[in-house]
């Protein structure tokens, strides 16, 4: 009997979801408002047990080596709170300007390393390889990068030889938005064939289950 109202809760729930394709109703409605109050209860305990208990109390209550200094992020992580307070909630900002400053900081270091640096790495190619298909590859790639760069340029009006070479850009930057909407459409289509298949299983276990 629970694997059948399990079943029956989630096929329920799918086709909740799936009838906002329909316009929206309060069916449609429930379904948003629960499964968004599930996702924020659930990341509250996680964030409690592994992130606030884990790698905060517990090592301050058991007085481990550093520990510390674990006061330092319970400080400014306490400020965070004061916004729900408006005489002293501008104290927060301070929290807030760290926090802004280290997420700053790590996306730059990590865009410099895990996208510039490996697009300029895999830009560097030899134009001739001795095989046809692979240095037309390269061409392709090292054509298309420089030109998207050109498109970019701004500091000079893009007309003559730098306007060309700017329309050329265009095309790449279209060919790659079209093949990203079409990976975004396919990965879609991929989670509707999971969810159609979990309700035609559904359907046939709860067959067998009566």
């Amino acid at each position: 009997m629970i694997e059948a109202l399990s079943i029956w809760v989630a096929a329920g729930l799918t086709l909740a979801i799936m009838s906002f394709l329909y316009g929206d109703n309060p069916v449609y409605k429930f379904a948003e408002h629960l499964y968004v109050g599930y996702s924020a209860g659930y990341w509250l305990i996680y964030t409690w047990h592994f992130t606030i208990k884990l790698m905060v109390i517990q090592p301050i209550a058991e007085k481990q080596p550093g520990a510390v200094w674990l006061v330092i992020p319970l400080f400014f992580g306490a400020l965070m709170l004061t916004r729900w307070f408006p005489r002293i909630a501008w104290i927060s900002r301070w929290s807030i300007a760290f926090t802004v400053g280290i997420g700053a900081g790590l996306t730059l270091t990590g865009a410099v390393h895990g996208y510039i640096i490996p697009q300029v790495k895999a830009t560097i190619l030899p134009l001739w390889t001795g095989n046809g298909l692979t240095s037309f590859n390269n061409f392709v790639i090292v054509v298309g990068v420089i030109t998207t760069l050109i498109y970019f340029f701004f500091s000079k009006p893009h007309t003559g030889v730098l306007g060309k070479t700017s329309k050329v850009g265009i095309l790449f930057i279209m060919v790659a938005f079209g093949a990203s909407f079409g990976y975004t459409v396919m990965a879609r289509i991929s989670l509707l064939i999971g969810r159609l298949d979990f309700l035609w299983s559904s359907i046939l276990k709860l067959v067998q289950f009566f």
